[in-house]
Parts: C-alpha cells; sequence; structure tokens
C-alpha cells in the first residue's frame, strides 16, 4: 500500500516512522505549504514531496494519507481525500465544527473508504486494562467519575505558532488541544449516551491568547453517571493525567499511563508502559510514547485483511460531540443538551 502525509511538523515522525515501520507499506509523499520543510522532508524519507495537497492526490497513486495539519483544515483535506477514493487517518481533534464531523464521516461511508482519528492513549496498556476489565462486569456499574488534566503552555507556546490559540484555527485551547485525549478515554470507559454538558471556560493566565486555558464541569450521561473534569495549561510542568472511576466492585485510577484497579474484595491489578517497548521518533514528546505506532498498524493491518480498524470516526464522534457541547455550554453559560 502507498502512504503520504500532509503536514511536516512536530507530530509528523510519529507516523513517518510507524509508516515505514510496516512491511506492506510504502511511503511514498509527503506534503507541506512550507516548501522548505516539505523539500527536506522529502529527501530524509526518500519520496516525493508537494507543497498542495491536491496535486499529491493527483499525481500519486495513495491508498492512504495521513493529516498532521492545524485543525481547521482537517475537514477539508480529510473529506477531498475520502471523496478521490483515499484512506484516512486525521490526528485529533476530527474537526473544531461538529458539523464538519459529520460530514467527514459521510464522506467516508458515501465512498466506502475508512477514516480513522487518532487516539492513541486508547493503546496504552492501562488503558486497555481498565476498559477489558470493565466489559467483563468485574466492577460492576460506573457509580461515577473525575478527570484532571494539569499542564504547561507558556506564551511562548502559542506565539510560536499562526494558528495555536485561536478560535478560528485550533477551535479552543486547553481542552480541544490538552484535554482531549483525556476525556476521550473518560468518555470511552463509560460507554454511555451523554445527555447534558454544564461547562465554564476561561482565559486566566495567558497575555496572548483568547481560547481558554482553564475549563471544569459536568457531564451528565443517560445511564445516570456524573463525570466532573477540570483542565488547565498553566502549572509549572505537564503533571501527569488522571482519571478516576468509582465502580460497584472496586476503585479505577490512571494516572499518566498506569492503571491501578483496586477491588473492593482486596485484589488489586496494575498495568503500566512496558519499558522494553519503546522505538526512536526522533526529537519528539516523549510522553507521546508508542500509542502512534500500534495504532498506524492497526489501520494498515485492517485495510489488508479487509477488516475495519479501531478508533473509526463512528466509534469515536462522542468525544467531538463532547469537545463541543463543553465549548456551547461555556460559550452561552448554561447546561447544554446532547
Amino acid at each position: 500500500m502507498k502512504a503520504g502525509i500532509i503536514g511536516c511538523g512536530k507530530i509528523f515522525p510519529m507516523h513517518a516512522v510507524s509508516i515505514k515501520k510496516q512491511p506492506c507499506v510504502q511511503l511514498v509523499a509527503v506534503c507541506d505549504s512550507n516548501r522548505e520543510l516539505a523539500e527536506k522532508t522529502g529527501k530524509q524519507y526518500g519520496c516525493s514531496y508537494y507543497t498542495e495537497y491536491r496535486e499529491m492526490i493527483a499525481k500519486e497513486e495513495l491508498d492512504a494519507v495521513h493529516i498532521c495539519t492545524p485543525h481547521y483544515l482537517h475537514a477539508e483535506m480529510a473529506v477531498y481525500a475520502l471523496e478521490h477514493g483515499i484512506n484516512v487517518l486525521t490526528e485529533k481533534p476530527m474537526a473544531i465544527e461538529l458539523e464538519d464531523a459529520k460530514r467527514m464521516e459521510a464522506a467516508a461511508e458515501k465512498n466506502e473508504r475508512v477514516l480513522v482519528v487518532s487516539f492513541q492513549n486508547r493503546y496504552n496498556p492501562g488503558s486497555l486494562l481498565i476498559k477489558k476489565t470493565l466489559e467483563s462486569g468485574g466492577l460492576g456499574s460506573i457509580i461515577s467519575a473525575k478527570a484532571s488534566v494539569t499542564w504547561n503552555r507558556s506564551d511562548e507556546y502559542y506565539s510560536r505558532s499562526n494558528w495555536k490559540g485561536t478560535w478560528e484555527k485550533e477551535g479552543g485551547g486547553v481542552i480541544i488541544d490538552q484535554a482531549i485525549h483525556t476525556l476521550d478515554l473518560m468518555n470511552w470507559f463509560i460507554d454511555s449516551e451523554i445527555q447534558w454538558v454544564d461547562a465554564t471556560i476561561s482565559s486566566r493566565a495567558h497575555k496572548t491568547i483568547r481560547v481558554e486555558d482553564c475549563a471544569e464541569g459536568l457531564i451528565h450521561y443517560k445511564s445516570g453517571i456524573n463525570a466532573s473534569f477540570y483542565a488547565m495549561n498553566y502549572y509549572t510542568y505537564d503533571a501527569p493525567v488522571e482519571i478516576e472511576l468509582h465502580c460497584e466492585k472496586g476503585m479505577v485510577n490512571l494516572t499518566g499511563e498506569k492503571a491501578v484497579i483496586v477491588f473492593h474484595d482486596g485484589r488489586q491489578v496494575v498495568a503500566d508502559r512496558n519499558p522494553m517497548e519503546t522505538f526512536d521518533f526522533g526529537n519528539v514528546k516523549q510522553y507521546w510514547g508508542v500509542g502512534h505506532m500500534k495504532e498506524i498498524q492497526n489501520f494498515y493491518s485492517c485495510l489488508a485483511e479487509g477488516k475495519i480498524p479501531r478508533n473509526t470516526s463512528r466509534e469515536v464522534m462522542a468525544a467531538q460531540e463532547l469537545v463541543c457541547a463543553i465549548y456551547k455550554s461555556g460559550k452561552e453559560g448554561r447546561r447544554v443538551l446532547c
């Protein structure tokens, strides 16, 4: 299979190196609006390079395209690729607006192609242990849940970018960029339709942005579960994210990638990142881990076998709905029905 990548920025190596590790896939082209970066990256990976993704799609016989661009471009690029018969794996978020996300999903269905959204933390051993234990019934029902993300993003982090920290291009701040993975995991564990969201958003510590750097709220599910969340990105370092689930038969704690499940009968099970499971992705953030590799491996192995990969747009649409509901509630100052 032939693959192309749109966007040669910071997340690019996670996709490029992962593709190179797949025995049935060849990285044939890369694309970036920055010609110098596109050319340099193309030479580095021994493939063609483009500055316009439509040209890449027209000239290369691609089976799949990876979208690693600013958030506001995801929908446009994904729909175009899908309409040209190409499978898509896009970085999170799926889109900025819920309507665009649904348009992407509709394009995948209409053209009978696969659209996967990168929520690689679902592949972490801790996440998988929690999901498996919940699905087996070993914890009984979830009674309540909470999640927190306290990271650091400086004013310089935003000033170095022409799209970060903007409503029109990033779609928000700490929720859509940093907390979205943790909210997705909590939502995935609970596995129930959301009834309403009541949230507040604010910009408290950054001088250069208008998007939120702090958000908190309550998510109420149709199953009766209340889940609270708190997220901010003006802490002094990137503290491990935390998710706690209070269940009928025990307590679940996810701290970073480590899951600890303590049952009421005294049993305890633990899962964490395998220290022997490492890949050299180059100069990237270490906390990204190896989830991208596993996700991309699943993507291509399923395409080769005619199976449906994990994290398809249909499967992760709930995360997009949740993020959009948080912003709607926060901006309008009211409870939002989902």
